[in-house]
């Protein structure tokens, strides 16, 4: 399954390696899921874990984003209405349409319910399904 993972979720991930976010990285990590992203993606990634109040080692975040770089699909996404009242969100639910199954977040209000034919979901949403 490919999908986009809105920069909350990594960082969710990282702050709480026992939760739902937690576990949906785990599934890229082992190969169970593809990550999509465009290169404003990887660049927000980037900043956001970059940030000092997170305290995230640095070394370990470059080998996290270069692994879902090599492993993940990047895509040129056309650009698309805007899909909400944040602009940050847009380059995600760009990717999302250009080519995802599923958009991964824990704003899932901040977008329209699909993206395409991309699923919207939070985390636990995502694992609920991949468990049926």
């Amino acid at each position: 399954m490919r999908v986009v993972l809105d920069t909350n979720v990594l960082v969710s991930a990282l702050l709480t390696p026992h939760g739902p976010p937690a576990r949906v990285l785990d599934l890229a990590l082992s190969g169970q899921l593809q990550i999509v992203y465009d290169d404003r993606i990887l660049d927000e990634y980037r900043s956001v874990l970059g940030r000092e109040r997170f305290r995230f080692d640095q070394a370990a975040v470059a080998d996290l984003l270069a692994y879902l770089q090599s492993s993940g699909l990047h895509v040129t996404a056309p650009p698309q209405p805007p899909a909400g009242a944040d602009a940050s969100d847009q380059a995600f639910f760009e990717v999302a349409m250009a080519g995802a199954d599923a958009l991964i977040t824990g704003n899932v209000k901040h977008f329209p319910s699909t993206a395409g034919r991309a699923l919207i979901a939070s985390p636990a949403t995502l694992l609920a399904r991949l468990l049926r």
